[in-house]
């Protein structure tokens, strides 16, 4: 798989907006040393016609481009949007740790094997030298994406900010900021936290409820959260993010079989 052909899957509805001004400055970094195996430039006519626009056009507002329904998200439209949100995540306690970079890259090969996670880190490590206007991409994101897509997004993130062991409050902040960007629910948001870091409660806000919650309740709860965190959700990204929406599945389980336990229901 070329570099040309990887990046031609992976733009979809993303080659636009913030999050195309973004990808257009990656690229337009990489471009010099990207040839195909004839040797011409990465989509050369069509590169080239796109960085020429980018220059004479200015940025779209979120409200403007606001579709009046959400196309279907794409394995690409994902990839890339986490590449840059990763980034954010990633710089948000002013450093960049290794535990953090490793973790990235090694659900990436995982995901997509590692001939297209190479490619996707010649393309991080541009976009990480960027400061991204993350306002801006969180809006383009929520409006192009479905709901479910948005807190496989979300479970990844945490994933980073608990890779090195450590999570630091400008991590959280961050993370927070850009659910809130999203429109994810703040029950939604302390659920996928719930999954990463420990506390008595945790069982409940995984599962959306409180402790004064009924038996009733409880499996209530756990039938909604089961449906919404179901892999299948997700299938429209390709088989890749249904293994990674297993996990927020397996999560709500444990959860449920412990309160079962707990109570002894």
């Amino acid at each position: 798989m070329s570099f040309a052909k990887w990046i031609g899957g992976a733009l979809g509805w993303s080659f636009g907006g913030p999050i195309g001004a973004i990808i257009g400055l990656a690229i337009g970094s990489l471009i010099d040393g990207a040839t195909d195996q004839s040797g011409s430039l990465l989509g050369e006519g069509r590169t080239r016609q796109s960085r020429s626009s980018r220059r004479s056009e200015p940025y779209r507002s979120s409200r403007q481009t606001r579709p009046r329904s959400k196309p279907t998200t794409q394995s690409g439209d994902f990839e890339v949007s986490l590449l840059i949100l990763a980034s954010v995540v990633i710089k948000a306690d002013g450093r960049q740790d290794q535990a953090e970079l490793d973790y990235v890259r090694s659900q990436f090969v995982s995901m997509y094997g590692k001939e297209r996670a190479n490619h996707a880190f010649r393309l991080f490590k541009n976009i990480n030298k960027q400061d991204i206007p993350v306002r801006k991409v969180c809006f383009q994101i929520r409006d192009m994406m479905d709901h479910s897509s948005r807190l496989q997004l979300l479970h990844f993130l945490f994933g980073i900010a608990k890779a090195d062991g450590v999570v630091t409050d400008s991590e959280i902040d961050q993370i927070y900021m850009m659910a809130g960007y999203l429109r994810i629910s703040n029950r939604d948001y302390e659920s996928i936290k719930a999954m990463f870091y420990n506390s008595k409660d945790n069982a409940y806000k995984i599962l959306e409820i409180d402790k004064s919650a009924s038996d009733e309740d409880i499996k209530s709860a756990y039938r909604k959260m089961a449906k919404k965190y179901h892999p299948d959700r997700v299938i429209h990204l390709g088989k890749e993010h249904q293994e990674g929406a297993e996990e927020k599945f397996r999560e709500v389980q444990k959860a449920y079989e412990h309160l079962q336990k707990e109570r002894g229901f």
